[in-house]
């Protein structure tokens, strides 16, 4: 199988840059699933109908999320609704809508399963443990699908590490969003498993991590509580993983990071 994974698309220029890549890679790479992080699709925080409508129109599959799929308007609302193929880190609190994981048959009729997990240490809220909400999904799904997608939206490359020696073997692999950074540590672990502990966001190129510059120095250095600006101007930067997994076993046999840099 042919997986094509975007992660953090941050707002106006994220959701362009998907739109403008995706069929050009789409022709190189002939993904049988197409997978973006939406997270950040509705200007930065959580995911509208608009904008999820805008992603599936490009030919994307699957949305997953994060710390703040449940931000938004209408955040609650898309992630409440089946017929929808969005999904939230499994390991929130079971009271918040939405689902953690999915399993969905690919273009070339296999099955793929895709979960979403959280860090326990990726922002201000208290999550259960990714790693038994992984092992009780697993269980769950026994013989659903041989290939097996973790978005791992963490905040240390440690514990992204981690995740991916927990999972190798178990998963096809393990992809890291949330840093908005992409990492050069895209491998096979030993049992298997595909692994990048960051893919990298897709959004505004002159920005820290999607937001405007000027804002967040002023953040860090006189420390106060400015809301920062998405930019939505500029040149775009476009991260993806593009991985290949062997029919019979799901395990990965090729995984390779994408970056382009495109004017707008």
């Amino acid at each position: 199988m042919k997986i094509l994974y975007f992660a953090d698309t941050v707002g106006k220029l994220g959701r362009e840059g998907i739109t403008r890549q995706l069929p050009l890679w789409r022709e190189t790479y002939q993904p049988d699933v197409v997978i973006v992080n939406g997270e950040n699709l509705a200007h930065g925080n959580g995911i509208g109908r608009t904008q999820a409508a805008e992603m599936f129109a490009t030919g994307v599959d699957v949305l997953t999320g994060g710390n703040h799929s449940f931000e938004g308007q209408g955040s609650l609302e898309i992630l409440a609704d089946p017929e929808v193929p969005i999904i939230r880190p499994a390991n929130t609190s079971s009271k918040l809508p939405g689902r953690g994981y999915i399993c969905i048959p690919a273009k070339n009729g296999q099955k793929i399963l895709i979960i979403n997990l959280i860090s326990q240490e990726a922002g201000r809220y208290h999550y259960d443990s990714p790693f038994d909400a992984l092992d009780t999904i697993l269980a769950k799904t026994t013989g659903e699908a041989k290939h097996i997608l973790i978005d791992w939206h963490a905040e240390t490359t440690s514990e992204k590490a981690v995740m991916g020696w927990y999972a190798d073997g178990k998963v096809s692999a393990v992809v890291g969003s949330h840093t908005h950074i992409p990492t050069a540590d895209a491998k096979i672990l030993p049992q298997g498993t595909g692994y990048i502990s960051d893919v990298g966001m897709t959004g505004p190129y002159n920005s820290v991590i999607g937001v405007d510059p000027s804002d967040s120095i002023e953040r860090f250095t006189k420390q106060l509580p400015i809301k920062p600006k998405i930019i939505e101007q500029g040149p775009i930067e476009i991260n993806a993983v593009f991985i290949e997994t062997e029919p019979n076993t799901g395990k990965t046999v090729h995984i390779e990071h994408l970056r382009k840099v495109v004017e707008k």
